[in-house]
This record gives C-alpha cells, structure tokens and sequence, in this order.
C-alpha cells in the first residue's frame, strides 16, 4: 500500500475523451440495452454512419449515466466494434485509462467499483425519474488507488474470472441456436401437411397465481428490467418491490416482456419465483408442450407478429389475446418426445452453466472491492 496514492477520479480516468470518427464509413451504434449488468463486454447491436452522441473507441468503459440505468449497474466495456470505432446514447459516461496513470481493463473494474457506483448514484441531478450524474461530479470523487504494475494485476485476476463467465455466455448462446435450429428445421422447414393447425392458445396458457411480492428473494424476482434484450435471458434484479403482489411463475414457465417486444425479452425459467406485471407469464397446458412453446415464442417471426397487434406508441405493449391467437402448427405427439429428449439435454447444460455464471459473478464482486481496497495484498 506504501506506493498507492490519492487520486481525483478525474485526474485518474479520462472521462468523455475526444475521439475522431472518419466520415462516411460504417461503425458500432451501442444502445443502453446493449449493456448487460452481469457481464464485461458489450458490442454494437448496429452498424451506421455517425449521427450523434456519445463517441469511444474498442476498450473504453461505458456507464450509464441515468436513472434507472446507473443504479441497475449498466457498465461495459466495449469491444469488436466495426472499423474500431463506435457512438451510442447520450446517456453514457465514456472512461478511458490516463497513459501512464491508469491501465484500462482497471479503469472498467474501477468503474463497477460500489465507492464509484455509489458516489454516483449520491450526485445524480435533475427531476425524479430523468435524473443524471454529470461529468463534473466525478471533480469530488478522491480514492486511494495503485501504481500501474498492480492494476494490471488486479484487471488480470478479474479478468480470468470473466472470461470464464463470457465463454459460458457464449456457450449458452450456441447450445440455445442449435435447438433453435433444430426446432425451425423439424417444425417449420419439415412441417407435414397432415399436422394440425392451431394457435398458441391451444398449447399453453397464461399463469395467474400471485404471490406476495414480500415471500420473493430478490434474485428470484423477474421484471423487464432485468431481462435481457435479444433472448438472452435474465439477470439478477437488483431490488425488489417493498410490497405488492406478483405473478408466480415456476420450473419451465415461459416469461416474456410485454413492453417493446422488439426487444425480444424471453426466459425459460430455471426456478421459482415472481414477475411484475408488465412480464408475460406462459405455461404449456401439459409437460409434453413445455419446451415446445418455448421455441415456438423464441422464433423472430412471432416478436413481429407481437408487435403487429401491440398497442401504444413510446412504450407499446402487446394484445394478450393477440398473442394466444400466433397460428402454429401442432405436431404429433411423438415427434414433441423426440424434440423434447433433445432440448432437455441443451437447456439441462444451460442451466448448469448458468449456476455456474452466478458462482463466479459472486466470487468477481466479492473480490472486487476487497483488491481495489488494498486488502488482498499483490
């Protein structure tokens, strides 16, 4: 610790550097649901000539600079952005490691740090709801922090533990395309023409059971919020409602977010628990649909079909009775046995992989303050 000093968080990182994007070539757009809270890395969702906001390059940390986004621990490091370049929402802080003073990969661990994140949440300005941290918060912020040679090893320790959670990502992500694929090619591609014809309705139904929103542990509490765009499932919630009722969901019930359903908000659920109300809670009519109707909402075509019948403009929300009239086709019941032999196999890994994901998440974030404190020792 004789060679940590005190540093001005401003004098530490560079906040909102200049970066010089080339006109007329494509780069990353990055939007506030492309950052995940419980993974390092976010990518562009699109690729654009720039327009405006927020500009960074491959490296930088982004971190949401609004409420509700801050408190819900949106902060990434971007990477893999097209011609090294990239903008995104105005609502992004860029930070970037000082040459000589602070190493980037520390700056991004720096940033998820709770003395940061807290600091931030304490200088949020303006009306309830749009509220903001500003730049020139970050001039009050002093922290006790290392020389370069023990950032780079404190970024090297957390690294190891998130690349281990970014390939078990990945690897979910291949395992969840396959069945996809296999469910498209068998029930789409391959469809006999004596199936039956029917609409979602006639396979599952939605789940109505409530549950005090006080008997739901926080990590079991499911809202939009914490639902991952793209079908990339769910994350902890980081609070949950004082009281209230919720909607009890179970073991392989289907949630879908029903705000923006472009967003493709969908999770086949791996325990039980609660979800608000603006979370769509389905459950097939027997064990024989469960994971069929979860590749049946999965497909792209049925978020279209949803948005086809939502109603509202800003914030559009999808028809209920809308969504159970989606036409399918019902196969017969021993080729559901054989896809479902299939795709339990695939969402038994995931689950497994999952839990392993929440073990490492708690050993990151249990280790994280403990080395940026100096009290494990490099």
């Amino acid at each position: 610790m004789t060679e940590w000093k005190e540093y001005k968080f401003s004098d530490f990182v560079e906040i909102n550097p200049s970066v010089k994007i080339p006109k007329g070539i494509p780069v990353s757009f990055v939007e506030m649901k492309d950052l995940d809270s419980s993974v390092r890395y976010c990518e562009g969702s699109q690729k654009k000539e720039l327009t405006g906001g927020s500009r960074f390059i491959n490296g930088d940390t982004l971190f949401a600079r609004i409420t509700p986004c801050l408190e819900n621990g949106r902060i990434c490091q971007v990477r893999n952005l097209k011609n090294g370049y990239g903008f995104g929402s105005t609502e992004f802080h860029v930070f970037r490691g000082k040459e000589g003073v602070s190493d980037n990969d520390f700056v991004y661990y720096l940033s998820r740090w709770d003395e940061v994140r807290d600091f931030a949440e304490h200088n949020l300005e303006g009306s309830s709801g749009r509220q903001r941290v500003s730049k020139e918060a970050f001039d009050n912020l002093f922290l006790i922090l290392p020389p370069l040679p023990t950032q780079r090893r404190i970024a090297s320790i957390l690294s190891s533990l998130d690349d281990k959670i970014d390939l078990l990502h990945r690897e979910n992500a291949t395992l969840e395309q396959m069945a996809e694929t296999l469910f498209r090619q068998w029930f789409v591609v391959e469809a006999k023409e004596e199936w039956e014809e029917g609409q979602l309705g006639d396979i599952c139904n939605y789940v109505n059971e409530k549950i005090d929103i006080g008997n739901v542990e926080t990590g079991d509490y499911i809202s939009t919020e914490n639902m991952c765009p793209n079908k990339q499932g769910v994350v902890l919630a980081s609070s949950v409602p004082e009281n209230g009722k919720a909607t009890k969901y179970r073991i392989d019930d289907v949630l879908l977010s029903n705000i923006r359903p472009y967003f493709k908000k969908i999770w086949l659920s791996d325990r039980e628990g609660g979800c608000s109300a603006d979370v769509l809670c389905i459950r097939g009519k027997n064990e024989l649909y469960a994971f069929f109707s979860y590749y049946t909402i999965r497909q792209d075509e049925f978020f279209d079909y949803v948005m086809l019948g939502s109603k509202g403009c800003k914030m559009p929300r999808g028809d209920k009775s809308h969504i159970m009239n989606w036409p399918i086709i019902i196969p017969p019941k021993d080729e559901l046995l054989k896809f479902n032999e299939i795709a339990k196999q695939g969402i038994t890994k995931i689950r497994n992989n999952n839990k392993q994901i929440r073990t490492l998440i708690q050993m990151r974030d249990g280790l994280l303050p403990r080395l940026m404190s100096g009290e494990v020792k490099l």
